[in-house]
């Protein structure tokens, strides 16, 4: 405890302690209105009609909930997580399926860890959406984001920024199809309307 009080200092460990007990109310709040409004109260912007089943929240002592915006129309599942070391954008009618993962930075220890200087330390924002679909257990990696009505496929690790309207899957997630090209197909399969 010594050492990592003396890295971030008294007022960085507070806030630690301060958000950590933040976060025993939300995890109590059982219906998802009132966490988007325990959260609203500890600064995250929260649209409306947005779904909230239960996410949770690291690096709270850095950027904090201020840090958070999730637009509205939303579902967030159980289980996400967001790393707020740095801001994390969720644009509006965005779902993110259970145990996903949103990283915003990269640390491998304290300052005189021998491999810092191959991977310092550092933090990028995080933007999803609008109108994006992320699967359960898919790991967004700092630096990648997911563009405007792209699906990234349940498992996918996301390690660079997905484009508009794409198909992305696996590990790492590569594009695997067009949202466009789907829906085309699915236009086709269905039966024409019956004349009056």
């Amino acid at each position: 405890m010594g050492r990592a009080l003396q890295e971030i200092g008294v007022r960085r460990a507070v806030r630690y302690v301060l958000m950590e007990l933040a976060m025993v109310v939300h995890a109590a709040l059982l219906l998802p209105p009132l966490r988007a409004f325990w959260l609203r109260l500890l600064g995250a912007r929260i649209g409306r009609d947005t779904h909230l089943m239960g996410p949770r929240f690291i690096n709270l002592d850095r950027r904090g909930l201020p840090g958070l915006r999730i637009g509205a129309r939303c579902y967030i599942a159980r289980g996400v997580c967001f790393d707020l070391a740095d801001s994390v954008e969720v644009l509006d009618e965005t779902s993110i399926g259970d145990d996903t993962l949103v990283l915003t930075h990269l640390n491998v220890g304290y300052r005189d860890h021998p491999l810092q200087r191959a991977f310092p330390a550092g933090s990028t924002p995080a933007r999803l959406g609008p109108g994006a679909f992320i699967g359960a257990h898919t790991l967004i990696l700092p630096g990648a984001s997911v563009g405007r009505g792209a699906f990234v496929a349940a498992g996918s690790v996301v390690t660079a920024p997905v484009p508009d309207g794409v198909i992305v899957a696996g590990n790492p997630a590569r594009e695997v199809g067009k949202v466009a090209d789907r829906e085309a197909r699915a236009a086709a399969a269905s039966p024409a309307p019956a004349s009056p």
